[in-house]
């Protein structure tokens, strides 16, 4: 196993590991949960799912990929609802499906090969952590909503307790 193949796969891995959770969340909640704000200044579940897919799709699959890069950013946070989370949910489990492929198959070379999206200039090293982090932290506030939503403890850590172990994927 080189440093190279080790970042692509865990990141990758990541990815998948944290859209299944976003899954989890959605399956719990209603579609007026789905697009329920408390504040104008925050963003709705609905609207992360649609931020993330336009993401994940202008980082890894144009930005990398070479695809073409047909992301409306503002739209992301305009949606006041409309969209069915099936749907969002469908889009995003399909752009991280091909982003983890991309990922995976990119050459070691690429990894320190310099690009600009939106803006900014990264290696394609810098383009995956930007985009494996940014997908974690809009995660983990659609577990929060959920949580504060449901009342429910989601489970994602339950092996923690008790003294049993599991495997880290």
């Amino acid at each position: 196993m080189t440093l190279e193949r080790e970042f692509v796969d865990f990141s990758a891995d990541k990815l998948l590991e944290l859209m299944g959770r976003i899954e989890t969340c959605a399956a719990k909640l209603t579609t007026e949960q789905i697009w329920r704000r408390h504040s104008e200044n925050e963003n709705a579940v609905g609207n992360l799912l649609m931020h993330l897919n336009g993401n994940v799709r202008q980082w890894i699959l144009h930005g990398l990929g070479g695809a073409a890069d047909r992301r409306d950013r503002d739209a992301e946070f305009a949606a006041r609802g409309g969209a069915e989370a099936k749907q969002m949910l469908a889009e995003l489990r399909a752009t991280v499906n091909e982003a983890a492929e991309a990922i995976r198959a990119l050459p070691s070379a690429r990894l320190l090969e310099r690009g600009r999206t939106q803006g900014y200039e990264r290696s394609g090293l810098g383009a995956i952590y930007h985009v494996v982090e940014h997908f974690a932290g809009h995660t983990f506030q659609i577990i929060l909503l959920t949580k504060m939503f449901t009342g429910e403890d989601l489970g994602f850590y339950a092996h923690l307790s008790g003294g049993t172990t599991k495997a880290l994927p």
